[in-house]
């Protein structure tokens, strides 16, 4: 952050809105200077931290709008709009005798282990369900046209009842989209007012319900989140910045504001994705071949594992209570951060999250109203915050208004104020413990060989404190742990996901279906690369859903186009039969396969990133200064090290506290602190 600049320089900016701060990351693409700034968010008014954050980056480091070339932007308006409901009042038109296929929802329910749990409440009510006679078999033919005149009936009964917007799913529509778009059609011809979206075109996969949900997401979010992007490209005109705006998407690739108005459900995990893409980016560099990413915020933690340098990809990730069924950055969540407001319940009983306070009042250490306990006011009761300003000196904290907070909990349970908060912070942990521990089952991995990478305001707070508890022996906190996110949308790729349902044996004679899906994906990733005015290098990377005959579930396999193209048949099965061994320790080499979609990701290179990196001298780190922490069930003055003095090379052991602009690094007894070439703070236990 030092040095001047001039207006000829260029400026690429990545922001990542979370719960509660909007976070910024821009490099000055000459210099390879990078400026980080965190800013409050405003929830009533989504997008005007933007301009906040834009006036302090021109006054701080000198930033030009004009002079912005890239401008990428990480949002939860999506995510957000399902978790609280506020979403469009949706009609949905369906054939007749399967108006019921969101609410049975395959017979799933959400904790198959309570005998107290409930389906969610669908997002289209069933008074605004609509069927009508219409029939495609599933070969694409039709058997029963669409009847227009009960259509009538339905857009008409459905306007009198709310709906501002329809979906329509149809049986077979992956197959054959004709009906799903002649009655869109007829829709917009009755109400031209209403927005309308297809099963088809949002996501062309085989099974109805996985088609129709992931459908309805993307009408229900899109007014507000249109809305939102449409605000967002006039605060940057009005602001003179020219870079094309662009989103990261759920898959942690990239597409323009535009396409985001209509295909929202691409970006309902932007921000969680963006994390892991910046992080993997940053364990590539780094040379961090498998790792755990942390990633805490004001109101959740999110994990995913970054394997070889790759982010892990996946469907079927919830979003609030509902599945979304297109390929997204496998990241599992839990309502714990540094926001999560703790309680005694009615039988004495300390508990933690998922409540948040946001930023609005926001935790009591903050002075902004807030006047419950949360995690951020047991950290700074336990004295690991509160020695320096917070969020680029947006913050200060009171340390007399946490300690009231948490002393209210106190007297509840008749412990010390120090004793409390340290409560908050074990069963906060141990939260996520349980959650890491259900993901590394999932995986079928061992984390004691992964490194912990915590990130976010929060995720070095509490970071080496669960990679303790899960005896994880490396802990690896990036330069700037607070904006990881904002930095995923600097170094992501576009990536756009298309698919083509095949549902045929593999066998010679489906080679004509296979190669025709293949084509015809190969064009669709072509033409939205050229949509995206991407100029540079492109990949196309072919996935398929296979399983064996008989299997309900199919697994995702890495092919080559190649393969298919040439009709290497035996490749393709050879490759299906070694995912299956991965996954499950075992295969059937005579047992008959079938692939069900051909998915493709068309991807588009990004632009090339260098950030600065020095020699590491290897040196004892100078300690600012010692501060009391409540540690190890006593006060005791340990070492403060400020992040900035810390060079390459640099050394010293915990427990110790790192403080930044950003986060705070909170370092336990027993651990051993190395400053490598590119500022990156690693921690090993036990070596």
């Amino acid at each position: 952050m030092d040095g001047a600049i001039t207006s000829e320089t260029d400026w690429k900016i990545g922001v990542d809105i979370g719960g509660t701060f909007i976070d910024f990351c821009a490099l000055e693409a000459r210099s390879g200077r990078v400026a980080s700034l965190k800013v409050l968010t405003t929830p009533d008014d989504p997008g005007a931290e933007l301009l906040t954050g834009l006036t302090l980056l021109a006054e701080r480091e000198g930033l030009d709008p004009t002079t912005v070339s890239r401008f990428v932007h990480g949002t939860t308006v999506g995510i957000n709009t399902i978790i609280q409901r506020r979403g469009a009042d949706l009609a949905l038109i369906t054939n007749a005798g399967f108006e019921d296929v969101i609410e049975l929802a395959r017979l799933r329910m959400p904790d198959v282990y309570s005998l107290f749990c409930s389906r969610p409440e669908q997002l289209v009510t069933r008074d605004r369900v609509f069927g009508i006679a219409a029939r495609m078999l599933a070969d694409g033919r039709q058997s029963v046209a669409p009847d227009m005149a009960a259509l009538a009936e339905a857009v008409s009964t459905a306007r009198e009842r709310g709906a501002k917007g329809f979906i329509v799913s149809f049986l077979h529509a992956w197959r054959n989209s004709e009906q799903e778009a002649a009655v869109k059609a007829e829709i917009q011809r009755l109400a031209p007012d209403l927005f309308v979206f297809t099963s088809s075109e949002v996501w062309p996969v085989i099974r109805e319900y996985e088609r129709t949900t992931t459908a309805i997401l993307n009408g229900y979010v899109h007014p507000r989140v249109a809305g939102y992007l449409i605000a967002l490209q006039e605060r940057l005109a009005g602001r003179g910045v020219p870079a094309r705006p662009m989103l990261t998407k759920s898959n942690g690739g990239l597409m323009n504001a535009d396409e985001g108005k209509q295909s929202c459900v691409n970006m309902l995990l932007s921000g969680t994705a963006s994390g892991v893409i910046g992080a993997a980016w940053l364990a590539r560099q780094a040379g961090e071949k498998r790792v755990l990413t942390l990633d805490i915020g004001g109101t959740s933690a999110d994990f995913a594992l970054i394997i070889d340098g790759e982010a892990q990809f996946g469907t079927g990730e919830l979003i609030g209570e509902f599945p979304l069924y297109i390929p997204s950055v496998s990241v599992s969540s839990i309502g714990i951060g540094g926001g999560s407001i703790a309680q005694v319940d009615d039988r004495g009983v300390l508990r933690v999250g998922p409540e948040s306070a946001g930023s609005t009042p926001g935790p009591a250490c903050y002075g902004r109203g807030g006047n419950r306990a949360t995690v951020t006011d047991a950290m700074v009761v336990c004295g690991w915050l509160g020695h320096s300003q917070m969020a680029y000196g947006q913050l200060k904290m009171d340390v007399a208004l946490a300690e009231q907070a948490v002393g209210e909990l106190a007297a509840m349970l008749d412990r010390s104020t120090q004793q409390t908060a340290q409560a908050i912070l074990d069963i906060a942990v141990s939260e996520m413990f349980v959650e890491v521990e259900k993901l590394a089952s999932r995986s079928g991995v061992d984390l004691r060989d992964f490194t912990l990478m915590p990130f976010g305001g929060g995720g070095p707070m509490l970071g080496a404190f669960l990679a303790l508890e899960m005896q994880m022996r490396r802990v690896m906190a990036p330069r700037r742990p607070g904006v990881v996110s904002a930095l995923g949308g600097l170094v992501a790729d576009l990536r756009g996901d298309f698919i083509r349902t095949v549902f045929a044996a593999l066998a010679p004679s489906s080679l004509p279906r296979m190669r025709s899906a293949l084509d015809g994906l190969m064009t669709e990733g072509r033409d939205w690369l050229a949509a995206q005015n991407h100029k540079g290098s492109a990949e196309m990377r072919l996935m398929a859903d296979m399983r064996y005959a008989g299997q309900s579930f199919e697994i995702e396999v890495p092919l080559r186009t190649e393969w298919i193209a040439g009709g290497n048949l035996k490749a393709v099965a050879a490759a299906f039969h070694d995912m299956h061994a991965r996954l499950y320790d075992y295969f059937d080499a005579k047992g008959e396969i079938e692939v069900v979609n051909l998915r493709l990701s068309a991807i588009g290179a990004g632009p090339e990133l260098h950030f600065p990196e020095a020699e590491e001298v290897l040196s004892e780190a100078k300690a600012e200064r010692d501060v009391p922490v409540y540690t190890g069930g006593k006060l005791r003055p340990i070492p403060l090290y400020a992040r900035e003095d810390l060079r390459p090379g640099a050394e010293f052991v915990g427990p110790a506290v790192v403080a930044q602009e950003d986060t705070t690094f909170a370092i336990p007894a027993g651990a051993r602190a190395h400053v490598d070439r590119f500022l990156n703070l690693h921690l090993t236990f036990g070596e």
